[in-house]
């Protein structure tokens, strides 16, 4: 059984309304009728360009946006029928990683409040637990313990990145999806956190969804591939067989597109 599984998902966000509260245009279809499994400790690799549903299907897959049609299933659980606090005890397992490693961590929180704020919200550790836990991440992601009690403003992107990856283990989730982690980042340090990202699912035994606009960054992380295009999957298939003999004319058109990630290692 897939580790996550969802069946036939749609999402349409209502279209535009004027100053009288008509509407303006038509609702868009983000998600339209999606399927995918992920297995465990496999790397799923999303692609496309910008507004072709990646996020969005990342979102739902957490329950973060709720979908308008169809289902999730995360290790056999209902997400979509689960209630609060069978919600709550999923994402434990199930985290995210945001694209903006600018705009995803509060300037006014030390590094320390925002490594443990996860557990701060699940609880099951003491105060001094939660700092042994967050000295233990930080190292996981190559950085100091002395980074604690400085505030996200002192680091620089990719550190910052560092931090919500980070943060984002304080769990020991077995999920993660990762939302374009690199797109914010100059390219050298772009294939840092890929390397990064590696290691950990190595390390902690991860299953990630990655999503990206780039082929050529995801065949450095994913064991699989989907490509999606205004909203559906277009294909689906094994890294080398998308990245080496693509079949869909919007997945070559996606690999001519977008350069090599320098850095990066098998």
């Amino acid at each position: 059984m897939p580790l996550v599984q969802a069946e036939h998902l749609v999402k349409t966000f209502a279209g535009d309304q004027n100053s009288f509260g008509i509407g303006s245009s038509a609702g868009v279809r983000a998600v339209n009728d999606v399927s995918l499994a992920i297995e465990a400790g496999e790397t799923l690799g999303l692609v496309g360009e910008s507004g072709s549903g990646k996020s969005t299907l990342g979102r739902m897959l957490l329950r973060l946006i709720e979908p308008d049609s169809g289902s999730v299933r995360f290790d056999g659980t209902d997400v979509l029928a689960a209630h609060r606090g069978e919600l709550r005890r999923l994402r434990r397992d199930m985290q995210i990683i945001f694209q903006d490693p600018f705009g995803s961590l509060d300037p006014r929180m030390t590094v320390e409040q925002i490594v443990c704020e996860p557990m701060v919200i699940h609880g099951g550790e003491s105060g001094e637990g939660r700092r042994r836990r967050a000295r233990e991440m930080l190292r996981a992601v190559g950085m100091d313990d002395s980074a604690l009690q400085r505030y996200p403003h002192e680091f620089s992107g990719g550190q910052r990145q560092r931090l919500g990856i980070a943060r984002a283990l304080m769990l020991r989730p077995r999920f993660i999806v990762a939302d374009e982690p690199v797109s914010a980042l100059d390219v050298s340090v772009g294939a840092q956190i890929v390397n990064l990202l590696r290691e950990l699912q190595k390390d902690f035994q991860l299953t990630y969804l990655f999503i990206s606009h780039s082929l050529p960054v995801v065949r450095y992380l994913a064991t699989k591939i989907a490509v999606m295009q205004q909203g559906e999957l277009v294909e689906v298939g094994p890294t080398e067989k998308i990245v080496s003999s693509p079949s869909h004319p919007y997945t070559r058109a996606l690999l001519a597109a977008t350069p090599e990630l320098e850095g990066a290692t098998r």
